[in-house]
């Protein structure tokens, strides 16, 4: 099937379905032992939620008007879309989960709980970085993917990914949208999921599918560079066993459907 659509770092066309931009971050770190593949952080989604409610997924989600402001002010240069999307993961994982992504400098624990308790009382991210002085690097943040369902009201999603290497990190769950946080490899997290443990959504598993891969964050840049980055729409496909839900097989992901029928689409 076609994917011919927009660039990513543009909107998605008139002619398609309205989607709701958004953003989403993989966050990296070091397994507590050595020679153990990388970690990544979970948020579990209030089951109240319209959108994967009780499914885990990565910190993330909606891109705001505040978000398109900042990221035309930091990266001029830079397509908006693909600027207000890294602005959005960055602030959604600083509301979510207490992190604070991509500061030229350490933040403290106990900076980054008030930094947090600001967003949440603010919505803009420009507040906190005049609270505290911060300078953001929003280009470390490496595009990873980018997923976007052909029907309305869709979220279009671009995925990010960085890497908190060996630091001492506090999250501490937002328990307005999520119930909990969690690290686990990308593989211990389908083995959850195939045990019932966790819900995850088509986009995440398929994504957890080629996290799996890479035993580290460098393996995963490297393989950046071997696959190009589009947006990608799944499509219904008719099989002898049935309706499947499937995605191209060039973009690097080693699974590349399942069938419709057990397949979690939001």
């Amino acid at each position: 099937m076609s994917q011919a659509s927009a660039p990513s770092d543009q909107p998605m066309p008139a002619h398609a379905p309205r989607v709701i931009p958004a953003a989403t971050l993989v966050i990296f770190r070091n397994a507590p032992q050595a020679g153990q593949p990388p970690e990544l952080l979970f948020v579990q989604r209030s089951r109240e939620m319209r959108f994967a409610g009780g499914a885990t997924v990565f910190p993330g989600g909606r891109v705001d008007p505040a978000d398109r402001e900042l990221g035309a002010r930091l990266l001029p240069a830079m397509p908006i879309e693909m600027a207000a999307a890294r602005i959005a993961a960055i602030r959604e994982t600083l509301e979510e989960t207490g992190l604070a992504i991509a500061v030229d400098r350490p933040v403290s624990v106990d900076e980054a709980r008030t930094a947090r308790e600001v967003l949440l009382e603010d919505g803009r991210l420009s507040t906190v970085l005049d609270r505290f002085g911060w300078t953001l690097d929003p280009q470390s943040l490496a595009f990873f993917a980018h997923w976007c369902p052909l029907w309305e009201g869709a979220f279009d999603t671009r995925f990010f990914i960085t890497d908190l290497g060996t630091g001492a990190v506090d999250v501490t769950v937002d328990a307005t949208e999520n119930t909990r946080l969690f690290w686990a490899s990308a593989a211990e997290a389908l083995a959850m999921a195939d045990r019932g443990e966790i819900s995850v959504i088509f986009p995440t598993r398929r994504n957890l599918e080629r996290l799996a891969l890479y035993a580290s964050h460098e393996e995963a840049l490297a393989a950046l560079r071997r696959f190009p980055q589009r947006r990608v729409h799944p499509w219904a496909e008719q099989r002898p066993d049935g309706e499947w839900l499937v995605i191209p097989d060039d973009l690097g992901y080693p699974v590349l459907g399942e069938p419709k029928a057990s397949a979690r689409r939001g």
